[in-house]
Order: C-alpha cells, then sequence, then structure tokens
C-alpha cells in the first residue's frame, strides 16, 4: 500500500470509530419509548438531524439550511441549486435531508454525480459510513449493510434504498433499483477551474447533464434534484442549471453590510482572517459566488520606485468614504498620488471596509508623510457629506490638528466611464505607477486586486480605482489652473483683407 493510500485508509479508519463512538443510543429506552422518539423525530427534520448526527451538529444551523431542508422535504417534485459559500456545509446538509428521505421511505433510488467517478465516490462515502457505523441509525431503522450488494460506489439498504455514484462523462442510463427509476438526483461539485475556462468543455458536460444524467428519471413520478457547487465561472453548469430550477439558493460568507450569513459559525474575526490571507479576487470567487475576470481593463500594473515627497509639485490625497445610497458594503478608499513630470505614482493607498473614525486617521497618516509639502485633500461628495465633515472636525479638534478636505462637488459621469476613460490610457502608456516600497502592504494589493477586477457588468468592488481617478483628475485641474494664460494681441488675429 502506498503512502497516500495509507493515508487516505487510516483516515477512513478514523471517521468509521468517530462516527461509532458519537451515536450511541441510550440503552434504557424501552421499544414503546424507542417507536415514539422516531415519529417525534421524524416529525421534526431538524431535531432528526442532531440526534442521528452529533457528530456534525459542532454548529447550530442557520436559517437558510432550515429553508431548504423545509424546500426539499415538503417538495415531491423539485429542483434546486445551492450555491452556498465555501465552508457553509453543501454536501454534509444534503446527506442528512437525503438519509432521511430514504430511511423514511420517501426516496428509493439516488444517484450522486460529480465531476469524476472518484469524486462522486469520496462524497457517496459518508453515507455509507452512517449506514454501516451510526448506531443511532442502526439502532433505530436496523441493519442496513446487505452483503454482495456493498460496494463503496454503489450500494443498496436492507430497506431498500440504493446509492450510486457517477461521474462525469458516465453512462447512468437504465440505473434502476428494481422497477424504480432515480427520484433523486444530487448533483456536488460538478464543475472545475480547469473546465470552467473552456466553454467547449463545459457545453459537453453541460449536454451530458441534460441529456444523460437528467433523463434517467421516470417523468411521471416524483424527483428531487439538487444541484450543490459555486458560482465559480461566469459559464459554468452551476449557472446554467440555475436556468431550469424551481429554486436558487445563492448563500456568500456575508451579506450585503459585511456581516456573517451563518454568525453561529463563522464570526468576523474569520471574515477578516481569510480576507488577509487570499486575494480580494479568489474571495469573491471562493465565498461571494462572484468570478471575476482578471485584466479585462488594466491588463498590467506597473510598479516602481517612486520619487521622494519633495520632488512632487503637485500631491493630492482622495477618498471615497463608501457612504453611498446602495446595498453594497463597499470599501473605503484614501489614495496618495504625486504627479511628477508626465507620470502619476500612487504613493500610498488605505483600502478596507472599516470605521469612518479610521479612515480619518489614514489622512493623519498622510499629512505626517507629506509634512510641509503641499497638498490637496478631496473626499467624493455624497449624501452624508456634513456628516463625514463633522467627524473630521470632531477628531481634529482632538488631535489639535484638522484635516483641510473639501467635497469634490464635481458632476460626474457614470463610474465605470469615468474611470475607464481617464486611467486606462495612462495606465497602458506606463504613466500610472505603483509603489515598489508598498506592494506587500494589504492595503495596495487590496487597490490592485480591485483594478485587476475592474471591468464593465463587474460586482466587484471598486472604491479603491473610483479614489485614484478623483485623486488623479484634481493633480490634472489643479494643473490646468496654475498654467498662467496666454493673451494674444488683436493685431495679429485680425485680418487685413475685410471685404
Amino acid at each position: 500500500m502506498i503512502q497516500s493510500d495509507k493515508h487516505a485508509y487510516n483516515e477512513w479508519l478514523s471517521f468509521h470509530r468517530s462516527m461509532a463512538e458519537s451515536a450511541a443510543p441510550d440503552p434504557r429506552e424501552n421499544i414503546i419509548q424507542q417507536a415514539e422518539r422516531i415519529k417525534k423525530l421524524e416529525a421534526d427534520p431538524e431535531a432528526w438531524f442532531k440526534y442521528y448526527f452529533p457528530k456534525y451538529a459542532k454548529y447550530e444551523p442557520a436559517g437558510f439550511h432550515k429553508a431548504a431542508t423545509r424546500r426539499i422535504i415538503k417538495n415531491a417534485r423539485w429542483y434546486e441549486v445551492r450555491s452556498w459559500s465555501r465552508g457553509f456545509a453543501k454536501s454534509t446538509r444534503t446527506m442528512f435531508e437525503f438519509l432521511y428521505l430514504a430511511m423514511t421511505g420517501k426516496i428509493k433510488n439516488t444517484i450522486l454525480f460529480s465531476h469524476s467517478y472518484d469524486n462522486a465516490e469520496r462524497l457517496l462515502l459518508p453515507y455509507k459510513i452512517n449506514l454501516e457505523k451510526n448506531n443511532r441509525l442502526v439502532h433505530d431503522y436496523g441493519i442496513q449493510v446487505n452483503p454482495g450488494r456493498w460496494e463503496n460506489g454503489e450500494f443498496i439498504t436492507q430497506r431498500g434504498a440504493s446509492f450510486i455514484a457517477v461521474g462525469a462523462g458516465q453512462s447512468p442510463r437504465g440505473s434502476k433499483n428494481e422497477e424504480i427509476r432515480p427520484d433523486a438526483l444530487i448533483f456536488d461539485d460538478m464543475d472545475t477551474d480547469e473546465e470552467a475556462r473552456n466553454e467547449k468543455r463545459i457545453s459537453d458536460k453541460w449536454e451530458w447533464i441534460e441529456q444523460s444524467a437528467i433523463p434517467t428519471i421516470d417523468i411521471s413520478e416524483d424527483i428531487r434534484i439538487v444541484f450543490c457547487g459555486n458560482i465559480i465561472a461566469k459559464d459554468c453548469c452551476v449557472v446554467r442549471a440555475q436556468q431550469f430550477a424551481d429554486y436558487v439558493d445563492i448563500i456568500n460568507l456575508i451579506d450585503k453590510k459585511g456581516l456573517s450569513n451563518w454568525p453561529e459559525k463563522v464570526k468576523p474575526v474569520d471574515v477578516a482572517y481569510i480576507q488577509k490571507k487570499i486575494s480580494y479576487i479568489s474571495f469573491q470567487k471562493e465565498y461571494m459566488n462572484n468570478p471575476l475576470s482578471v485584466g479585462t481593463v488594466f491588463k498590467e500594473l506597473i510598479y516602481d520606485k517612486i520619487q521622494p515627497i519633495r520632488n512632487y509639485r503637485l500631491l493630492a490625497c482622495y477618498t471615497d468614504p463608501s457612504f453611498k445610497e446602495s446595498k453594497k458594503n463597499d470599501y473605503k478608499a484614501t489614495v496618495l498620488v504625486g504627479k511628477y513630470k508626465d507620470q502619476f505614482h500612487i504613493i500610498k493607498a488605505f483600502v478596507e471596509q472599516t470605521t469612518t473614525a479610521n479612515m480619518v486617521d489614514w489622512h493623519y497618516q498622510v499629512m505626517e508623510l507629506v509634512k510641509e509639502q503641499s497638498c490637496y485633500y478631496y473626499m467624493e461628495a455624497n449624501f452624508i457629506q456634513d456628516i463625514l465633515m463633522q467627524e473630521f472636525w470632531k477628531i481634529g479638534e482632538s488631535k489639535g490638528k484638522v484635516v483641510p478636505i473639501r467635497g469634490d462637488e464635481r458632476k460626474k459621469p457614470d463610474k465605470y466611464t469615468r474611470i475607464e476613460s481617464l486611467l486606462e490610457p495612462i495606465n497602458r502608456a506606463g504613466k500610472l505607477i505603483f509603489n515598489q516600497a508598498e506592494k506587500k502592504n494589504p492595503h495596495m494589493i487590496r487597490l490592485e486586486d480591485q483594478f485587476k477586477a475592474f471591468q464593465p457588468g463587474s460586482r466587484a468592488h471598486d472604491d479603491g480605482p473610483d479614489a485614484v481617478e478623483g485623486a488623479v483628475w484634481i493633480l490634472n485641474h489643479k494643473e490646468m489652473e496654475m498654467i498662467p494664460p496666454v493673451f494674444i494681441k488683436r493685431s495679429h488675429t485680425s485680418n487685413k483683407h475685410k471685404y
């Protein structure tokens, strides 16, 4: 046995042992009490889950878990897509439900599909282990192991419920449990990153799903279909499934206010930790069902050594405070940009989902950086500008120094057009320079990620690029004001040959 197989085997044995230890029945219970308890549990799926799967019940389920269970149990004909964030128990919750349906006789023939047979078998293995080693299930529903019909990828319980693992591209045609065609289909982890980059491969797989996998059902009978998977690309099987589903359940790691959608499990500190450990683009894809294309507008960003502060004739500190009349949980962004010859240097950046007090403090860090050098401080004007200004004055009084900030009152065109038309040509010409010394700063990393994710119609945050656009516009505008007017004598323009 090779080392990797040995490791996997040991993990399997460990799971077996822990399953047996964590689900022991009450030995003091008599048959009548047992029957009453089972009846009561079956009437309450949430209680059923907690009793039979205590090993998994480390965290209380969220409201979206309970709602999903109600839908799949209530509706005998149902097609649902579950695009829940990573770590939100898509596969586990689905297992609870389909084992419940199987043990209570509501389904007889389940097929679990995945992107490969090995992955489908892996996802089906917890079902098999629970039916073998979950002492509470065995105690209440009897021994389920069926000798001769009990393999990892295909097994039939003593109660007559079958489970089959099928990989994408394999033939599921003719799958029957005696006379019963499949009445439960689970599509779990169908998409892969590699395939999602190739439209032809996605189309081929989807054709197989529509023409081989789903038609295994008997259209005259009940059928439950659950499609589990994150939205990892703008075109993938999960996205295509949404077009046909009775219900699409998209649950991101955090809501539009930045709060956890599973607060019983995921705390603010957990969200903050993962946001610091992976890029913004990866976070959006894996946890927010928001796959972003890279480099559609800003294909390359240039990092280089910048000038000493004293060498900048013009400096602008611009802030996008993120308070907008929208439901997006935007980032606050403050950038310090300097004009050097024909280049714009992004000297310092602050980009974060944070408090107004922290945002104000960024400006004092900028003031400390620029010292006596002249710098214009602007903030995007919005519907609570006066309240924000009061915060600046309040903190300024406590520090003994007020940030000389003013609102940017210009009438701005569409944000995408504004950022793309001003910054893209500058960047393409190699004139937009990011401070090399700040490249590993988390704030500068977030700014870079937002630039890379910037594209028309994107749901990605763009507060950082918006602040840079504001600073560059201010610098250009102030430079134009500094150019002395040129007066041309009338004699040079007069037409000597008059009619």
